[in-house]
């Protein structure tokens, strides 16, 4: 017993280890996107030319946004085939975790350098520095690529248990929120501390690169925690064969899913006015508030917001529905954009401001997620085939896309509007600040109005509608499984037997409630009134489909029979509340093997019939079905034979 106690908690404690690895990941993840897509841009603007010559300087900024902007863009045609080699890598120390090591190591040390002006190349030979400065940049955009695709593509590969993934993506948002948050906070103290000359809130070269070098440094370790604290899964289920896709196979897949297109058309919008005006918060408490190290304030404020916000999410949801949660905090940001553009150099109201522009964010990025996601069984519907990774790939191309281009035009305000190298609050002009409002406040406001007009009235994947879609793939799911495809017996004549999945009482399925299962177009089954929640393999098979909502569940056995376990009619509205799954798909089960768990209560709450269907879908390929016992029976789980049928003979 004690060794038995022993084995669980050093189980439990690899657990923690390995969440908590996981977690330093995403906290350094989000650090390095933090300083890349909103900091080094201020690091660019204010400190890395200062020749004397504004207009040359000017120039060069220029250059160097302009640069940044089109080399972000052209890696985001390369991300799809890092995900190819990536998902083709083969290594003792697992398929992803040399990737985030290799990739965090090379992108935080290349990140450290372009903090720097190359040994005064910037100066004595500026069209080499520009051309250095284009190919590290580059080598830091691929290289971090490797490292997010590599990052967010282990979860599956370090449990194979649904919960103890759902607490390691818990333990990945909150390590990501406090780094995205915490790397605004100490920003502007880090760079003033370090600085020979703080330039009236600017820091100087030396005050960034220590900045630049911290922000390495937590790269370089939390990728080599990600490296030492966690440890891959190693089965059959994991492995890959797939090969290359080209680029019409990926688009062609990702076009024709028409409420994928409009999500993701709403979000790129809407990514590149947040990042506009993300990215010019600091230029506004530098330049025109004139107190730079109030961000701080600003950002440790929003930590603690964002955290809240998130949390109540699913609340929000339930009570008001996606689309109504999306227009209330599109409503919001475009307030605060209002306050924000009125507020000039009133600290309280800059506050209240770009928290009301900040904290919907994390509520919007969860929205768009959810539906993105849904669009995967949108997409099966309709096209016959489930393109998961492809379809999930879209939002963090967006992301990037986003960043790209508001770093790119950052650059120009920055320059427009007077706010580099030497200047200060007191040296704008009047005419600056207007233009540098403009871009600030104008034109994020526009691009999310847009961005509301496009969701609002093409995206129409709502949560009733997604429920339906799963509903009708769980009807449609395994006819198309052949039995002489799968078979490993040649023996056509062979009885197939099935026991009852679940303890209760026989049900006749043209009986139920539900008029398709009734009817025989599902397949042909039985049914069992339920006395418990616990669902077993009725006998081996693979795990082939394991619904959203958790509930039904598709299995194929060996000799090719299809069989879809569906738990309740109308049970997909419960969006998997009151269900836990404990397989994955592609995992081999013995018969017996606890497939699902649900409280019966929380069905009959909600009204609906708790009734368990059980159907073999590919029915076409087997004969003379017969039900063992009548109805009315009681039965035990996988202990009493209740259908019996034969293979079709050639």
């Amino acid at each position: 017993m004690q060794n038995i106690n022993g084995q669980e908690q050093q189980s439990a404690l690899k657990k923690m280890i390995s969440r908590t690895s996981y977690a330093f990941g995403a906290f350094g993840n989000d650090v390095f996107y933090g300083t890349i897509s909103t900091y080094f841009i201020m690091f660019v603007t204010t400190h890395l030319f200062n020749s004397g010559d504004k207009v040359h300087d000017d120039r060069m900024i220029m250059y160097i946004t302009a640069i940044i902007a089109m080399l972000r863009i052209v890696e985001l045609v390369i991300d799809p085939f890092i995900g190819n080699w990536i998902d083709r890598t083969k290594t003792r120390f697992g398929q992803f975790k040399p990737w985030v090591v290799i990739g965090g190591t090379i992108t935080s040390i290349t990140l450290m350098i372009l903090f720097t002006d190359l040994g005064g190349l910037n100066q004595s030979h500026p069209f080499i520095y520009l051309v250095l400065f284009a190919i590290l940049y580059i080598t830091m955009d691929v290289f971090y690529s490797f490292k997010d695709v590599a990052f967010w593509s282990m979860i599956p590969a370090l449990s194979f248990s649904s919960k103890e993934r759902e607490r390691t993506s818990s333990f990945a948002r909150i390590g990501s929120t406090l780094g995205g948050g915490l790397v605004g906070v100490v920003v502007m103290p880090l760079v003033l501390f370090f600085s020979v000359n703080p330039a009236n809130g600017t820091g100087d070269a030396r005050g960034w690169f220590i900045f630049g070098l911290v922000v390495a440094l937590v790269g370089i370790a939390t990728s080599w925690i990600v490296g030492l604290g966690t440890k891959e899964v190693q089965s059959d289920l994991r492995k890959n064969d797939s090969d290359t896709i080209g680029f019409k196979q990926i688009f062609s897949s990702l076009a024709k899913n028409d409420q994928l297109m409009w999500i993701a058309l709403t979000y790129g919008i809407y990514a590149i006015g947040i990042n506009i005006e993300n990215s010019l918060v600091l230029y506004y408490f530098t330049f025109i508030l004139g107190k730079s190290t109030l961000f701080s304030v600003f950002q440790g404020v929003n930590i603690v917001i964002s955290l809240v916000s998130v949390s109540i999410f699913p609340k929000l949801v339930d009570k008001f529905n996606r689309r109504r949660v999306f227009a209330a905090c599109i409503g919001i940001m475009l307030a605060g954009l209002l306050i924000f553009a009125l507020a000039g150099q009133n600290f309280a109201m800059v506050m209240v401001a770009a928290e009301m522009f900040q904290v919907p964010q994390a509520v919007i990025f969860l929205v768009v997620l959810m539906i993105i996601s849904d669009s995967v069984e949108y997409g099966q519907l309709k096209l016959g085939h489930r393109d998961e990774s492809l379809t999930l790939s879209i939002r963090p191309l967006l992301d990037k896309l986003g960043g790209a281009l508001s770093n790119g035009i950052v650059g120009q305000v920055a320059v427009i509007a007077g706010m580099t190298t030497g200047a200060t609050a007191a040296s704008i002009t009047a005419a600056g600040q207007l233009k540098f409002k403009i871009m600030m406040f104008a034109v994020p406001a526009l691009l999310l109005i847009i961005a509301f007009v496009i969701f609002w009235r093409k995206s129409t994947l709502t949560e009733a509608r997604h429920a339906a879609i799963v509903e009708e793939l769980a009807k449609t799911w395994g006819k198309t499984v052949s039995a002489e495809d799968n078979s490993v017996t040649t023996d056509n004549a062979q009885v197939i037997a099935m026991t009852s999945p679940i303890m209760g009482t026989v049900v006749d399925l043209e009986t139920v409630s539900d008029k398709t299962f009734a009817s025989g177009q599902v397949g042909q089954g039985f049914a069992i009134k339920p006395l418990d929640g616990k669902v077993y393999a009725p006998f081996d098979a693979t795990v082939k489909r394991v619904f959203p909502t958790k509930h039904a569940i598709g299995l194929v056995t060996k000799d090719g029979v299809a069989v879809l376990i569906h738990i309740g009619f109308g049970t997909v509205d419960m969006h998997g509340t009151g269900f836990v799954s404990y397989v994955i798909e592609g995992q081999e089960i013995k018969q017996g093997t606890k497939l699902i768990e649900f409280w019966d209560p929380a069905i009959k709450k909600a009204g609906l019939d708790d009734t368990v269907a059980v159907v073999v879908t590919n029915q076409t390929e087997f004969t003379d079905f017969e039900q063992i016992q009548p109805a009315n029976t009681n039965v035990e789980a996988n202990s009493q034979v209740v259908l019996q049928f034969r293979k079709s003979k050639d």
